[in-house]
């Protein structure tokens, strides 16, 4: 079941800073961003991706407390809800890191384990884990090794990674000058390791409803 959310509590909460951005920022940047949402939608990474049905590739990735977590050995205890955020400094990435803590109860009682993604690099990825107390692991995925493997990669444009550079340095971020994000994708992925629900979306403003990921975990069982 491949997704296109309905619009849920979430969605509130991230359309509230949607509103608050448009507004704070120029019409120029504003612009900006806008042609960076379309110039991903025309990349045809929205059809590459990984989708309902593909394999998911195993990986290996270290934890904030610089532990090794495999995706399948997380499979062997129960389905895995895999999700992507750009970095502690996308504010809609926090908003939804919070609010997967708060349903964190609800995926687990549903028998799953969430996993997080970061391009960032570990200690980066340790301050927004701290900041958000989360209590479900934040994996540094550097240089996106693991994303490219999901096909959730996209090159920023020219425009957009300036005023990154220049607002607040991504390079420092994810310690490299690729100027490469992930998609803020979600892939709910069965204990056989095959993704049984995918949300892709070219707008990083929008994200996975926790009621469309319960959904999809139900229909596990």
């Amino acid at each position: 079941m491949e997704s296109k959310k309905n619009k849920g509590e979430l969605d509130a909460l991230l359309a509230a800073k949607r509103k608050e951005g448009a507004a704070k920022f120029t019409k120029e940047k504003n612009k900006i961003y806008a042609d960076g949402i379309t110039s991903v939608a025309d990349s045809g990474i929205l059809e590459k991706a990984l989708n309902v049905g593909d394999k998911a590739p195993d990986f290996n990735l270290r934890n904030a407390l610089n532990e090794s977590v495999s995706l399948y050995d997380e499979l062997k205890k129960g389905p895995v809800v895999l999700t992507w955020y750009r970095g502690g400094w996308c504010p809609y990435c926090n908003i939804t890191l919070h609010y997967l803590q708060e349903k964190l109860p609800e995926f687990q009682q549903a028998g799953a384990t969430l996993i997080a993604l970061t391009p960032e690099l570990p200690d980066n990825s340790l301050s927004t884990s701290e900041k958000n107390n989360l209590e479900f692991n934040v994996l540094s995925d550097v240089g996106n090794t693991v994303g490219k493997e999901y096909g959730v990669v996209f090159k920023l444009t020219d425009e957009v990674a300036e005023i990154y550079e220049a607002g607040f340095g991504l390079s420092d971020f994810n310690g490299d000058k690729n100027n490469e994000l992930p998609l803020a994708a979600t892939y709910v992925i069965d204990t056989n390791g095959v993704i049984q629900y995918a949300f892709l979306d070219a707008d990083y403003r929008e994200r996975a409803e926790s009621s469309d990921i319960l959904n999809a975990l139900n229909q596990l069982k």
